[in-house]
């Protein structure tokens, strides 16, 4: 019996020790994940790839007996651990004190916030500029349905979204100002694209070519598309098939936070008519 109580002891033991392990992995690499979050978007981002490339030299060096070059890359390893913390002083400092405050862990969540809120004000604020000065607009946001069919008809961009680049790509009698632009991962993946016009016959026919176009895509994705009237300087959203017309600034953004982003970000505000004549 007491053999039997051994064997049974050392498995227990080897099975604890393989838990204990696999935590272990599991707690390195959200360690790991959640410090590459921290430096994303930083300076640091390129000081880790440089750090990388030193340990792969220094690794070739060692394989193919590099000897004088490798003893470069072990000097600089040994001295750049130092000259890190000189340079990235600010830095660390500032990572310190997260960690005091317990918000380290929360920051990631913090920059998907703030770059909500960052892409919805540059969105709003241009939108604004335009219907103001009644300059015609077409903006379509992908969602789950992918647009690059529609991207590839238009020019290429890839920039980052901004009040003063959407304001200026549709000034008019510029290049790119007549099509649509697409927003493709948070970012104007192109502009003077073309998207497929609707041939619904219940569309007003005070309606024109943007409208059409923003409906026919929302009605063959789920994009999100915002257009500016030429004519009237009057904004409208369309959704899942659904054009909300005449909406005011406030209206605008509370639809496009909910559209984009989830009913989190969803405001208070809602819209009063949708296109087919529909009160909301």
């Amino acid at each position: 019996m007491s053999f039997i109580n051994e064997i049974t002891q050392l498995t227990d033991n080897v099975w604890i020790r393989m838990l204990m392990n696999i935590l272990d992995i599991l707690l390195v690499w959200f360690v790991i994940y959640k410090i590459l979050t921290l430096i994303r978007g930083t300076k640091a981002v390129q000081l880790l790839k440089g750090i990388f490339v030193i340990i792969i030299i220094r690794i070739i060096t060692v394989y193919a007996g590099l000897n004088t070059l490798g003893w470069m890359m072990e000097q600089v390893i040994n001295f750049g651990f130092l000259a890190i913390i000189i340079i990235f002083q600010p830095e660390l400092r500032r990572a310190l004190e997260q960690i005091g405050r317990g918000k380290l862990f929360a920051r990631s969540n913090l920059q998907e916030e703030e770059e909500r809120t960052r892409l919805v004000e540059a969105m709003s604020k241009s939108i604004s500029y335009m219907a103001k000065r009644r300059i015609g607009a077409l903006i379509s946001i992908e969602r789950e349905t992918g647009l690059n069919d529609y991207i590839e008809t238009g020019i290429s961009m890839h920039s980052e979204i901004s009040s003063e680049l959407l304001i200026n790509i549709f000034i008019p009698n510029t290049p790119l100002h007549d099509g649509a632009v697409i927003v493709q991962k948070n970012k104007v993946a192109a502009a003077a694209c073309y998207l497929p016009l609707s041939e619904s016959p219940f569309i007003s026919k005070e309606l024109g070519t943007r409208h059409r176009a923003a409906i026919g895509i929302s009605e063959v994705t789920d994009a999100i598309t915002v257009i500016v009237s030429e004519e009237t300087g009057a904004v409208s959203l369309t959704i899942n098939g659904d054009l909300h017309r005449d909406l005011s600034i406030e209206e605008f953004e509370a639809r496009l936070r909910k559209a984009w982003f989830g009913p989190e970000q969803e405001a208070t505000s809602t819209s009063k008519w949708s296109w087919r004549g529909n009160k909301k």
